[in-house]
């Protein structure tokens, strides 16, 4: 591989009132990948060099609350998160990117190619449910047990000192147990995803983003979700997620009109990690077809 994950550069910006930290490799059009919980932008370190040679500037950010970015006490919820996407975008003096999002980042990812269509080129989604999927599945028992964990985090304090107990020992857990592939997550790759979690307000912060649901709901479960997505999207997914069902991968065509779907079979929630090699060949395919 021509460009080497070395080549890559740590960076800060301004972006609706908080200091953002971000990685970035290559030159071309602009792909943004937004992490999940209890990520980081080292989730997409499999995927940043790959794409950075197929010709483009990645950028991958911590979010807000997370890693090296600010942690703010409030502006949690979905539509200020968003701003912080497009004040990145601009700051970086682009109008549009191709948006990339896993876990909750691709929660982000589907709200921003709703929100602001002009300024989305793409739409990749890596095991994140559609809003109007999700709302339509949370009606299921099945998908209810599954999200036990959103309610737990309504709980004050709590889950901070469960999670964070032991140097954050729970959430190389958490990685370990639920992936499938569990070779892609040695200690070492563990420990970066701890020490992140360790920083402080970093558990709170990532974790106000499901309490900001919870007093906001309207805010991910509004009439834009009935909003039609028509910029080419795609959408990856492992089929062993613990926490989101395959079901939400299904009838999607009333919310999203040019969509492909990939569903890789040996793989958990963590899929760019856990099968980089064929999330990268499934990247390649749909933004630089044949």
């Amino acid at each position: 591989m021509g460009i080497t994950t070395e080549s890559w550069q740590h960076q800060d910006i301004m972006t609706n009132t908080i200091r953002m930290h971000y990685v970035t490799q290559g030159s071309g059009p602009l792909i943004v990948l937004l992490h999940g919980f209890p990520e980081f932008w080292y989730s997409w370190r499999l995927q940043i060099p790959f794409l950075a040679e197929l010709g483009y500037t990645v950028v991958a950010p911590d979010l807000r609350g997370y890693n090296d970015s600010d942690k703010p006490t409030h502006g949690y919820d979905i539509p200020n998160l968003l701003r912080d996407i497009v004040g990145l975008i601009k700051g970086l003096g682009y109008e549009k990117a191709i948006i990339v999002g896993h876990d909750w980042g691709g929660v982000l990812a589907w709200n921003f190619a709703i929100a602001y269509p002009q300024m989305t080129e793409r739409l990749i989604v890596l095991n994140a449910p559609h809003p109007g999927a999700f709302q339509r599945e949370l009606r299921t028992p099945k998908q209810l047990r599954k999200s036990w964990y959103v309610f737990a985090f309504q709980l004050p304090w709590l889950p901070e000192y469960i999670l964070g107990r032991n140097h954050a020992e729970a959430i190389g857990r958490m990685f370990r147990d639920t992936a499938v592939q569990k070779a892609a997550f040695p200690p070492e790759v563990l420990a970066h995803y701890q020490e992140a979690m360790s920083k402080p307000r970093a558990l709170t912060s990532s974790i106000n983003y499901y309490r900001a649901i919870f007093n906001n709901p309207q805010t991910i479960l509004d009439s834009r979700a009935n909003t039609a997505i028509t910029m080419p999207t795609l959408l990856i997914w492992g089929e062993q997620d613990i926490a989101l069902d395959i079901s939400l991968t299904e009838a999607l065509d009333q919310w999203v009109k040019n969509l492909q779907v990939k569903r890789i079979r040996d793989s958990g929630h963590w899929v760019q990690q856990e099968q980089p090699e064929l999330v990268n060949r499934f990247l390649k395919e749909f933004l630089q077809p044949a």
